[in-house]
Protein backbone atom coordinates (compact mmCIF):
# COMPACT_ATOMS: atom_id res chain seq x y z
CA UNK A 1 0.00 0.00 0.00
CA UNK A 2 2.61 2.37 0.67
CA UNK A 3 4.35 2.05 -2.92
CA UNK A 4 1.07 4.14 -3.70
CA UNK A 5 0.56 7.75 -3.41
CA UNK A 6 -1.75 9.28 -1.59
CA UNK A 7 -4.92 10.64 -2.61
CA UNK A 8 -5.23 14.29 -1.02
CA UNK A 9 -8.72 14.86 0.26
CA UNK A 10 -9.97 17.73 2.20
CA UNK A 11 -12.28 16.61 5.09
CA UNK A 12 -15.01 18.85 6.18
CA UNK A 13 -16.03 17.82 9.91
CA UNK A 14 -17.90 20.24 11.26
CA UNK A 15 -20.84 18.89 13.79
CA UNK A 16 -19.00 15.22 13.05
CA UNK A 17 -17.75 12.72 15.49
CA UNK A 18 -14.07 13.09 15.44
CA UNK A 19 -12.08 10.82 18.13
CA UNK A 20 -8.81 10.97 19.34
CA UNK A 21 -6.68 8.22 21.34
CA UNK A 22 -4.21 9.63 23.34
CA UNK A 23 -3.86 13.04 25.14
CA UNK A 24 -0.03 13.62 24.67
CA UNK A 25 2.23 15.87 22.93
CA UNK A 26 0.92 14.12 19.57
CA UNK A 27 -2.36 15.05 20.86
CA UNK A 28 -1.52 18.33 21.70
CA UNK A 29 -0.17 19.49 18.21
CA UNK A 30 -2.82 18.16 15.99
CA UNK A 31 -6.08 19.19 18.38
CA UNK A 32 -6.18 22.97 17.57
CA UNK A 33 -6.79 22.02 13.95
CA UNK A 34 -9.43 19.68 14.28
CA UNK A 35 -11.10 21.79 16.96
CA UNK A 36 -11.13 24.82 13.87
CA UNK A 37 -12.70 22.31 12.09
CA UNK A 38 -16.03 22.38 14.24
CA UNK A 39 -15.72 18.78 14.93
CA UNK A 40 -17.36 17.20 17.24
CA UNK A 41 -14.12 15.53 19.41
CA UNK A 42 -14.40 12.69 21.97
CA UNK A 43 -10.66 12.61 23.26
CA UNK A 44 -9.99 9.21 24.72
CA UNK A 45 -6.63 8.90 27.24
CA UNK A 46 -5.90 8.48 31.26
CA UNK A 47 -3.77 11.24 31.08
CA UNK A 48 -3.18 14.73 29.46
CA UNK A 49 -1.12 17.39 28.73
CA UNK A 50 -1.83 20.53 30.88
CA UNK A 51 -2.70 22.19 27.44
CA UNK A 52 -5.06 19.47 26.12
CA UNK A 53 -6.83 19.16 29.31
CA UNK A 54 -7.44 23.28 29.00
CA UNK A 55 -9.26 22.62 25.58
CA UNK A 56 -11.47 19.93 27.44
CA UNK A 57 -11.95 22.58 30.54
CA UNK A 58 -12.89 25.29 27.89
CA UNK A 59 -15.69 23.15 26.31
CA UNK A 60 -13.70 22.41 22.97
CA UNK A 61 -13.43 18.40 23.33
CA UNK A 62 -15.01 16.03 25.50
CA UNK A 63 -12.34 14.23 27.28
CA UNK A 64 -13.22 10.74 28.89
CA UNK A 65 -10.37 9.32 31.59
CA UNK A 66 -9.66 6.27 30.43
CA UNK A 67 -7.86 3.81 28.07
CA UNK A 68 -9.44 2.78 24.77
CA UNK A 69 -12.40 0.28 24.80
CA UNK A 70 -13.73 -1.43 21.71
CA UNK A 71 -16.69 0.15 20.54
CA UNK A 72 -15.26 3.70 21.04
CA UNK A 73 -15.26 4.45 17.45
CA UNK A 74 -19.03 3.53 16.66
CA UNK A 75 -20.45 6.20 14.47
CA UNK A 76 -16.66 8.37 14.32
CA UNK A 77 -15.78 9.72 11.18
CA UNK A 78 -12.15 10.51 11.53
CA UNK A 79 -9.95 8.72 14.38
CA UNK A 80 -6.70 9.94 15.08
CA UNK A 81 -4.30 7.43 17.14
CA UNK A 82 -1.74 8.54 19.60
CA UNK A 83 -1.16 7.14 22.63
CA UNK A 84 2.06 5.10 24.10
CA UNK A 85 -0.22 2.18 24.24
CA UNK A 86 0.78 -0.37 21.37
CA UNK A 87 -1.56 -2.96 22.28
CA UNK A 88 -4.69 -0.12 22.55
CA UNK A 89 -3.43 1.57 18.87
CA UNK A 90 -3.31 -1.98 17.36
CA UNK A 91 -6.75 -2.72 18.75
CA UNK A 92 -8.09 1.07 17.82
CA UNK A 93 -6.58 0.44 14.44
CA UNK A 94 -8.47 -2.65 13.90
CA UNK A 95 -11.98 -1.50 15.01
CA UNK A 96 -11.50 1.50 12.92
CA UNK A 97 -10.62 -0.83 9.52
CA UNK A 98 -13.95 -2.41 10.33
CA UNK A 99 -15.78 0.21 10.44
CA UNK A 100 -14.05 2.00 7.46
CA UNK A 101 -13.36 4.96 9.25
CA UNK A 102 -10.26 7.07 8.27
CA UNK A 103 -7.33 6.40 10.82
CA UNK A 104 -4.53 8.27 11.23
CA UNK A 105 -1.84 6.26 13.18
CA UNK A 106 1.61 8.50 15.12
CA UNK A 107 2.83 5.20 16.25
CA UNK A 108 3.07 3.76 13.10
CA UNK A 109 2.30 5.21 9.28
CA UNK A 110 2.47 1.82 7.52
CA UNK A 111 -0.76 0.63 9.51
CA UNK A 112 -2.51 3.65 8.78
CA UNK A 113 -5.11 3.98 6.49
CA UNK A 114 -4.43 8.29 6.55
CA UNK A 115 -1.96 10.06 6.35
CA UNK A 116 -1.57 13.84 8.69
CA UNK A 117 -0.02 16.23 5.68
CA UNK A 118 2.32 19.11 6.57
CA UNK A 119 -0.86 22.19 6.76
CA UNK A 120 -0.16 25.53 7.02
CA UNK A 121 -2.54 28.81 6.10
CA UNK A 122 -2.33 31.80 5.22
CA UNK A 123 -5.37 34.10 4.28
CA UNK A 124 -7.97 31.80 3.72
CA UNK A 125 -5.66 29.33 1.84
CA UNK A 126 -4.96 25.83 3.29
CA UNK A 127 -1.83 24.28 2.32
CA UNK A 128 -1.21 20.68 2.68
CA UNK A 129 1.81 18.73 1.80
CA UNK A 130 2.66 14.74 1.64
CA UNK A 131 5.93 13.79 0.66
CA UNK A 132 5.49 9.74 1.93
CA UNK A 133 8.03 8.83 4.45
CA UNK A 134 9.86 12.23 4.66
CA UNK A 135 8.05 14.22 7.10
CA UNK A 136 10.66 16.85 7.69
CA UNK A 137 10.72 17.28 3.89
CA UNK A 138 6.84 17.43 3.81
CA UNK A 139 7.01 20.86 6.35
CA UNK A 140 10.04 22.33 4.74
CA UNK A 141 8.08 22.51 1.51
CA UNK A 142 4.86 23.58 3.37
CA UNK A 143 6.89 26.37 5.10
CA UNK A 144 8.19 27.53 1.65
CA UNK A 145 4.73 27.98 0.11
CA UNK A 146 3.05 29.29 3.00
CA UNK A 147 5.88 32.22 3.18
CA UNK A 148 6.16 33.08 -0.36
CA UNK A 149 1.70 33.51 0.40
CA UNK A 150 2.82 35.58 3.53
CA UNK A 151 4.96 37.90 2.21
CA UNK A 152 4.19 38.23 -1.26
CA UNK A 153 6.90 36.11 -3.15
CA UNK A 154 4.33 33.69 -4.23
CA UNK A 155 1.15 35.16 -5.86
CA UNK A 156 -1.71 33.62 -7.13
CA UNK A 157 -4.64 35.97 -8.88
CA UNK A 158 -7.97 36.00 -7.65
CA UNK A 159 -10.41 34.85 -10.37
CA UNK A 160 -13.55 34.87 -8.45
CA UNK A 161 -14.78 38.31 -8.34
CA UNK A 162 -13.96 40.63 -5.90
CA UNK A 163 -14.91 43.50 -3.47
CA UNK A 164 -13.26 46.79 -4.18
CA UNK A 165 -11.26 48.52 -1.11
CA UNK A 166 -8.64 49.36 -0.05
CA UNK A 167 -5.51 48.82 2.50
CA UNK A 168 -4.12 51.51 4.18
CA UNK A 169 -0.69 49.86 5.05
CA UNK A 170 1.99 50.86 7.72
CA UNK A 171 5.16 50.40 5.80
CA UNK A 172 7.54 50.84 8.67
CA UNK A 173 10.31 53.06 9.52
CA UNK A 174 12.36 52.63 6.31
CA UNK A 175 14.26 49.31 5.78
CA UNK A 176 11.68 47.33 3.62
CA UNK A 177 12.12 43.78 5.41
CA UNK A 178 10.06 46.10 8.53
CA UNK A 179 6.99 45.71 7.02
CA UNK A 180 4.63 43.51 8.64
CA UNK A 181 3.59 39.72 6.36
CA UNK A 182 0.15 41.17 5.72
CA UNK A 183 1.41 44.62 4.33
CA UNK A 184 3.65 42.97 2.08
CA UNK A 185 1.03 40.11 0.83
CA UNK A 186 -1.65 42.62 0.28
CA UNK A 187 1.03 44.61 -1.87
CA UNK A 188 1.74 41.75 -3.57
CA UNK A 189 -2.24 41.70 -4.95
CA UNK A 190 -2.56 45.22 -5.30
CA UNK A 191 -3.42 46.57 -8.51
CA UNK A 192 -2.67 50.37 -8.06
CA UNK A 193 0.02 51.55 -5.19
CA UNK A 194 -0.78 55.13 -4.07
CA UNK A 195 2.65 55.66 -1.96
CA UNK A 196 4.33 58.14 0.11
CA UNK A 197 7.89 59.84 0.11
CA UNK A 198 9.08 58.19 3.29
CA UNK A 199 7.03 54.51 2.54
CA UNK A 200 9.45 51.82 1.80
CA UNK A 201 10.30 52.63 -1.45
CA UNK A 202 12.64 49.62 -2.19
CA UNK A 203 9.50 47.65 -2.18
CA UNK A 204 7.87 49.19 -5.08
CA UNK A 205 10.81 48.01 -7.66
CA UNK A 206 9.39 43.97 -6.23
CA UNK A 207 5.87 44.67 -7.67
CA UNK A 208 4.92 43.71 -10.95
CA UNK A 209 4.94 45.56 -14.12
CA UNK A 210 0.68 45.88 -14.45
CA UNK A 211 0.61 47.59 -11.13
CA UNK A 212 -0.02 51.15 -11.14
CA UNK A 213 2.01 52.99 -8.70
CA UNK A 214 1.12 56.81 -8.27
CA UNK A 215 3.29 59.29 -6.00
CA UNK A 216 1.25 60.55 -3.50
CA UNK A 217 3.62 63.75 -2.90
CA UNK A 218 3.60 64.14 -6.66
CA UNK A 219 -0.39 64.22 -7.16
CA UNK A 220 -1.79 67.92 -8.49
CA UNK A 221 -3.36 71.10 -6.63
CA UNK A 222 -0.78 71.94 -4.57
CA UNK A 223 -0.15 71.15 -1.01
CA UNK A 224 -2.60 72.57 0.42
CA UNK A 225 -5.00 70.35 -1.95
CA UNK A 226 -2.91 67.24 -1.78
CA UNK A 227 -4.82 65.45 0.95
CA UNK A 228 -8.02 65.76 -0.82
CA UNK A 229 -6.62 64.79 -3.79
CA UNK A 230 -4.85 61.69 -1.99
CA UNK A 231 -8.84 60.80 -0.87
CA UNK A 232 -10.40 61.17 -4.47
CA UNK A 233 -7.22 59.22 -6.11
CA UNK A 234 -8.12 56.15 -4.03
CA UNK A 235 -11.84 56.20 -4.20
CA UNK A 236 -11.81 56.48 -7.94
CA UNK A 237 -9.73 53.62 -8.23
CA UNK A 238 -11.49 51.82 -5.46
CA UNK A 239 -15.02 52.59 -7.45
CA UNK A 240 -13.05 51.19 -11.03
CA UNK A 241 -13.24 47.51 -8.95
CA UNK A 242 -9.00 47.86 -8.12
CA UNK A 243 -7.25 46.48 -4.99
CA UNK A 244 -5.86 49.56 -4.00
CA UNK A 245 -2.97 50.19 -1.46
CA UNK A 246 -2.04 53.29 0.29
CA UNK A 247 1.34 52.17 1.20
CA UNK A 248 2.67 55.12 3.88
CA UNK A 249 5.36 55.74 6.20
CA UNK A 250 5.31 53.96 9.69
CA UNK A 251 1.99 53.94 10.91
CA UNK A 252 -1.07 55.14 9.13
CA UNK A 253 -2.33 56.50 12.31
CA UNK A 254 0.84 58.02 13.87
CA UNK A 255 0.86 61.37 12.22
CA UNK A 256 -0.12 59.44 9.10
CA UNK A 257 -3.55 61.20 8.82
CA UNK A 258 -4.77 57.26 7.99
CA UNK A 259 -8.41 58.20 9.50
CA UNK A 260 -9.35 61.27 7.25
CA UNK A 261 -8.26 58.49 4.64
CA UNK A 262 -10.25 55.77 6.25
CA UNK A 263 -13.55 58.54 7.08
CA UNK A 264 -13.37 59.29 3.38
CA UNK A 265 -13.60 55.99 2.04
CA UNK A 266 -15.99 55.12 4.64
CA UNK A 267 -18.30 58.52 3.67
CA UNK A 268 -17.81 56.88 -0.29
CA UNK A 269 -18.90 53.40 0.98
CA UNK A 270 -15.64 51.85 0.47
CA UNK A 271 -14.03 49.26 2.23
CA UNK A 272 -11.24 49.78 4.17
CA UNK A 273 -8.35 47.75 5.92
CA UNK A 274 -6.28 48.67 8.22
CA UNK A 275 -2.62 47.24 7.90
CA UNK A 276 -0.93 48.65 11.14
CA UNK A 277 2.92 49.52 10.58
CA UNK A 278 6.04 49.18 12.80
CA UNK A 279 6.13 52.96 14.40
CA UNK A 280 9.43 55.06 13.34
CA UNK A 281 8.50 56.35 17.04
CA UNK A 282 9.89 53.06 18.91
CA UNK A 283 11.76 51.20 16.11
CA UNK A 284 14.18 54.14 14.54
CA UNK A 285 15.62 54.88 18.66
CA UNK A 286 16.12 51.35 18.67
CA UNK A 287 17.72 50.53 15.68
CA UNK A 288 20.34 53.09 17.04
CA UNK A 289 21.03 51.61 20.44
CA UNK A 290 18.10 53.91 22.19
CA UNK A 291 15.53 52.54 24.32
CA UNK A 292 12.26 54.16 24.61
CA UNK A 293 11.98 53.02 27.93
CA UNK A 294 14.43 51.45 30.68
CA UNK A 295 13.84 50.21 33.85
CA UNK A 296 14.85 52.78 36.59
CA UNK A 297 15.39 55.03 33.96
CA UNK A 298 12.55 55.97 32.10
CA UNK A 299 8.43 54.66 33.17
CA UNK A 300 7.04 56.24 29.70
CA UNK A 301 7.48 57.55 26.73
CA UNK A 302 5.82 60.69 24.57
CA UNK A 303 5.69 60.93 21.06
CA UNK A 304 5.28 64.59 19.84
CA UNK A 305 4.76 65.86 16.29
CA UNK A 306 7.02 69.22 16.36
CA UNK A 307 5.97 70.28 12.64
CA UNK A 308 5.00 73.58 14.23
CA UNK A 309 6.79 75.61 17.04
CA UNK A 310 5.58 75.60 20.28
CA UNK A 311 4.76 79.20 19.94
CA UNK A 312 2.61 78.88 16.90
CA UNK A 313 -1.35 79.05 17.45
CA UNK A 314 -2.14 75.91 15.78
CA UNK A 315 0.09 73.88 18.37
CA UNK A 316 -1.91 71.72 20.06
CA UNK A 317 0.83 70.40 22.45
CA UNK A 318 0.91 71.13 26.23
CA UNK A 319 4.90 72.26 26.02
CA UNK A 320 4.65 73.04 30.00
CA UNK A 321 3.83 69.54 30.79
CA UNK A 322 5.96 67.86 29.14
CA UNK A 323 8.77 69.48 30.52
CA UNK A 324 7.78 68.50 33.68
CA UNK A 325 7.80 64.48 32.37
CA UNK A 326 10.72 62.54 33.46
CA UNK A 327 10.22 60.09 30.84
CA UNK A 328 10.92 59.87 27.17
CA UNK A 329 10.54 62.40 24.28
CA UNK A 330 10.00 61.25 20.88
CA UNK A 331 10.02 64.11 18.53
CA UNK A 332 8.89 63.48 14.84
CA UNK A 333 8.98 65.94 12.38
CA UNK A 334 10.91 68.60 14.87
CA UNK A 335 14.15 68.98 12.72
CA UNK A 336 13.80 72.43 11.45
CA UNK A 337 11.85 73.36 15.14
CA UNK A 338 14.36 71.40 16.96
CA UNK A 339 16.03 75.03 18.85
CA UNK A 340 12.77 76.60 19.49
CA UNK A 341 11.43 73.29 21.41
CA UNK A 342 14.91 73.09 23.23
CA UNK A 343 14.40 76.54 24.38
CA UNK A 344 10.95 76.08 25.38
CA UNK A 345 11.55 72.87 27.35
CA UNK A 346 14.32 74.45 29.34
CA UNK A 347 12.34 77.51 29.81
CA UNK A 348 9.82 75.19 31.74
CA UNK A 349 12.59 73.89 33.78
CA UNK A 350 13.94 70.60 31.36
CA UNK A 351 17.73 70.54 32.35
CA UNK A 352 19.56 72.16 29.50
CA UNK A 353 22.19 69.16 30.25
CA UNK A 354 19.41 66.51 29.28
CA UNK A 355 20.68 63.75 26.99
CA UNK A 356 19.33 64.23 22.78
CA UNK A 357 19.61 62.23 20.36
CA UNK A 358 19.09 62.79 16.42
CA UNK A 359 18.70 59.62 14.46
CA UNK A 360 18.29 60.34 10.57
CA UNK A 361 17.05 57.45 8.00
CA UNK A 362 16.36 55.53 10.86
CA UNK A 363 16.72 51.57 9.69
CA UNK A 364 17.49 52.22 6.53
CA UNK A 365 21.10 51.92 4.82
CA UNK A 366 22.12 55.96 5.68
CA UNK A 367 21.00 55.89 9.29
CA UNK A 368 23.28 58.02 10.94
CA UNK A 369 22.94 59.36 14.64
CA UNK A 370 24.53 62.84 16.55
CA UNK A 371 24.27 63.25 19.86
CA UNK A 372 23.97 66.26 21.83
CA UNK A 373 22.09 67.97 25.27
CA UNK A 374 19.16 70.25 24.72
CA UNK A 375 21.35 73.02 25.16
CA UNK A 376 23.28 72.11 22.08
CA UNK A 377 20.67 70.13 20.05
CA UNK A 378 19.61 72.85 17.73
CA UNK A 379 23.54 73.57 17.04
CA UNK A 380 24.34 69.94 16.49
CA UNK A 381 21.21 69.74 14.22
CA UNK A 382 22.98 72.70 12.06
CA UNK A 383 26.54 71.58 11.49
CA UNK A 384 25.96 68.03 11.59
CA UNK A 385 23.38 68.69 8.78
CA UNK A 386 20.58 66.70 10.15
CA UNK A 387 17.56 66.61 7.83
CA UNK A 388 14.36 64.95 7.34
CA UNK A 389 13.32 62.23 7.94
CA UNK A 390 14.54 62.28 11.19
CA UNK A 391 13.64 60.86 14.81
CA UNK A 392 14.74 62.96 17.74
CA UNK A 393 14.99 61.71 21.00
CA UNK A 394 15.37 63.42 24.47
CA UNK A 395 15.47 61.91 28.03
CA UNK A 396 18.36 60.05 30.52
CA UNK A 397 17.68 56.63 28.03
CA UNK A 398 19.79 58.40 25.52
CA UNK A 399 22.79 58.09 27.59
CA UNK A 400 22.08 53.80 28.24
CA UNK A 401 23.45 52.07 25.47
CA UNK A 402 26.18 53.27 23.00
CA UNK A 403 26.70 55.30 20.28
CA UNK A 404 25.91 54.06 16.90
CA UNK A 405 26.34 55.22 13.32
CA UNK A 406 28.56 56.92 10.90
CA UNK A 407 28.93 60.60 9.29
CA UNK A 408 27.83 59.47 5.73
CA UNK A 409 23.87 59.79 4.48
CA UNK A 410 20.67 62.54 4.46
CA UNK A 411 17.64 62.54 4.40
CA UNK A 412 15.26 64.18 0.98
CA UNK A 413 13.10 66.89 1.18
CA UNK A 414 11.08 68.39 4.28
CA UNK A 415 8.86 67.55 6.82
CA UNK A 416 5.52 67.48 5.59
CA UNK A 417 2.85 65.55 7.92
CA UNK A 418 0.91 64.67 4.62
CA UNK A 419 3.26 62.36 3.61
CA UNK A 420 4.37 59.90 5.89
CA UNK A 421 5.18 61.53 8.84
CA UNK A 422 5.63 58.55 11.13
CA UNK A 423 8.96 58.05 9.68
CA UNK A 424 9.78 61.40 11.20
Amino acid sequence: MAEHPAYPVGLRLAGRRVVVIGGGQVAQRRLPALIATGADIVLVSPSATPSVEAMADAGELRWERRPFADGDLSEAWYVLIASSDTEANTRASAEAERNRTWCVRSDNAEAATAWTPATGRSEGVTVAVLTGRDPRRSAGVRDAIVEGLRDGSLVAPRHRTRTPGVALVGGGPGDPELITVRGRRLLAEADVVIADRLGPRDLLDELPPHVEVIDAAKIPYGRYMAQEAINNALIEHAKAGKAVVRLKGGDPFVFGRGMEEAQALAEAGIACTVVPGISSSISVPGAAGIPVTHRGVAHEFTVVSGHVAPDDPRSLVDWPALARLRGTLVLLMAVDKIGAIALTLIAHGKSPSTPVALIQEGTTAAQRRVDATLETAAEAARTGDVRPPAVIVIGDVVSVGASSGGDSGSGDGHDDPADGPDRG
